[in-house]
């Protein structure tokens, strides 16, 4: 099972179902023994700690129908759809603004989730191993007031396991941990008094042997799973006060008397170990737990005792009466189709025929079948936009997942797509988004096939990317009958027109090719020569002394005419230039 925010949120109402549940009931059995309510809370820990595999594992049971869980949601963003196509753009259009990528929700669920669990696990390690590191350090103990109490302990119980009994200087109360090599831990302060050995020593063999060591690791790995659930932390601190009250009733059990006691947990409360120590037992409980154990220690009438057989196969048989359904319920049967997940947003119809899009069709082979779409992928559809029209027609046309939420992104619809591939044949579905883009649409490549039968799909893109028409390509091989569209495409590039080629031709023959045409384009051999500049001349001044007339001419010559009508050129008004080297 894929850990995702959907599955964490079912498992949590699971979860608070299950630990709510288990709450009630401790509340109802509030007059039976510490002992027998503790089968309780331990029984529903186990039950969240095997939820998620049991959830797994369990054939699904759906009490009601899918469409009872189907709400009008908000409408979702749509991302920009394709650009906009006009008839015959001269260049490529310029690309649109990219959108703001904000996380994915999902994603920050898990890692919002996954962080406090770490870093409890984290804790719970280290404490662990400092239990140990504890035990490497410490000195046995051979007082023997201490070891008397150990073995009439263990003869009372029936206790046969070897315990071992240490002495410690790191400690300021007494604790106790371990299964197979089960260990109790005294402070100095504690085996000075060995009045109170007794009653130290049967409250911890009791934890040691109800083996309430292992369940309060269950405890708090339970939290760290379900560290969310407020239900879960109650539930684990109820077991945790019922696990040191059922080891009270094992010392009040005895000859001890419950005012010797009481004053003994007074006394040990005022040492509390550190709260790094949280992976052992001690006398020294939660002080907000104090008055109630003292309470009850106190209590001559009150109900003590280990829970019976009988009781804990009753509980057992109800937690499996209960938390099996509470595992096995979903609002997805089994023998729908993976789609129904995305029920809140399609409409039956829509499902029904999306669901038949994957069946195996009258002459389709079954390798033919369409994938069906897994829950992940309908919400990836559900987050573009996806409607169910647009699911089925998709469909229809065989579209994965990927390409139906790529194609909707685009803008690409399913007549699109449906027309070009009859024209194109069975062109795959990238090709044709990168087409729709860039404006080719049916006619286009109707007509671009008309002027060029052998042109594919992306010869076809790259014509439309830099504004060919098909009266260019009709032009071109009119000119060059065996001329390939990437010839084409490359004139049209650089700007050639059919008039250039015309000319060029004219000057140089009909043998040249087109890519001749074009290196004689890139050198700019089709361009005009550049007339020579002709500067404006001033206007010829005249000058009249008697029957003599002087003319300053346009070149700036002066010219003298006589009255007999000889003239001669007498010099110039421009001043002279630089000297010149002949």
């Amino acid at each position: 099972m894929m850990l995702s925010a959907s599955v964490l949120g079912i498992l949590a109402i699971k979860s608070l179902a299950v630990a709510g549940f288990a709450l009630c009931l401790l509340r109802l059995a509030r007059k039976r023994t510490p002992a027998e309510r503790s089968v309780i809370a331990h029984l529903a820990l186990l039950t969240l700690l095997i939820l998620p595999l049991a959830s797994l594992a369990l054939p699904q049971w759906v009490p009601l129908p899918s469409a009872a869980f189907a709400t009008d949601a908000a409408p979702v963003a749509q991302l920009p759809t394709a650009m906009e196509r006009t008839e015959m753009p001269a260049a490529l259009p310029a690309p649109p603004e990219p959108a703001t990528i904000w996380p994915d929700v999902s994603e920050l669920a898990l890692w919002i989730y996954a962080i406090p669990l770490v870093l409890m696990l984290s804790m719970m390690i280290v404490a662990v191993l400092r239990l140990f590191a504890m035990r490497r350090r410490a000195d046995v103990l051979v007082e023997a007031p201490w070891l008397a109490a150990l073995a009439q302990a263990q003869r009372r119980m029936g206790f046969k396991h070897g315990t071992a009994l240490l002495v410690s200087e790191e400690l300021r109360s007494p604790i106790s941990w371990g299964v197979l090599r089960p260990t109790i831990l005294l402070d100095p302060r504690a085996v000075a008094i060995a009045s109170d050995a007794e009653a130290i020593i049967a409250h911890e063999l009791a934890h040691v042997a109800r083996l309430d060591w292992a369940k309060l690791l269950l405890a708090r790995l339970t939290c760290a799973l379900f560290w969310f659930n407020p239900f879960v932390w109650l539930l684990a601190r109820e077991s945790h006060q019922l696990r040191e009250e059922a080891a009270d009733d094992s010392v009040l059990m005895t000859d001890i008397a419950g005012a010797d006691y009481a004053a003994l947990l007074v006394n040990a409360a005022r040492h509390d170990n550190s709260a790094v120590l949280i992976a052992a037992h001690g006398v020294a409980p939660a002080r907000n737990s104090l008055r109630r154990r003292i309470t009850r220690a106190l209590d001559g009438q009150a109900r003590r005792g280990p829970a019976g057989a009988a009781w804990g196969t009753l509980c057992v048989i109800a937690g499996l009466a209960v938390a099996g359904p509470v595992a096995a319920f979903s609002t997805i049967s089994a023998d729908e189709p993976k789609e129904n997940v995305f029920a809140a947003a399609l409409p039956a119809a829509a499902i029904a025929s999306a669901s038949r899009a994957n069946d195996v069709g009258e002459g389709q082979a079954p390798e033919e079948k369409t994938p069906s779409l897994t829950p992940e992928d309908l919400v990836s559809m559900r987050a573009v936009g996806v409607t169910p029209e647009t699911l089925v027609s998709m469909r229809n046309e065989r579209l994965e997942s990927g390409e139906i939420i790529a194609a909707h992104a685009t803008g690409t619809n399913a007549s699109y797509l449906a027309e070009m591939r009859g024209i194109f044949g069975d062109v795959d579905v990238d090709e044709l988004i990168g087409a729709d883009a860039v404006g080719v649409d049916p006619s286009y490549a109707r007509a671009m096939r008309s002027a060029l039968p052998a042109a594919g799909l992306d010869e076809i893109i790259g014509a439309r990317a830099v504004g060919m028409s098909p009266q260019y390509v009709r032009s071109m091989r009119s000119m060059f009958p065996r001329i390939e569209i990437d010839e084409i495409t490359g004139m049209r590039a650089l700007g050639v027109t059919a008039a250039d080629v015309r000319a060029l031709r004219r000057g140089s023959g009909d043998a040249i090719t087109p890519d001749e045409v074009m290196a004689l384009h890139a050198v700019g051999a089709f361009r005009s020569p550049r007339p020579p500049r002709v500067l404006p001349q001033p206007p010829a001044v005249s000058a009249v002394h008697g029957d003599a007339t002087a003319t300053v001419g346009p070149n700036g010559v002066i010219t003298a005419r006589q009255g007999d009508g000889t003239s001669a050129a007498i010099g110039s008004s421009r001043p002279p230039g630089p000297p010149r080297d002949d």
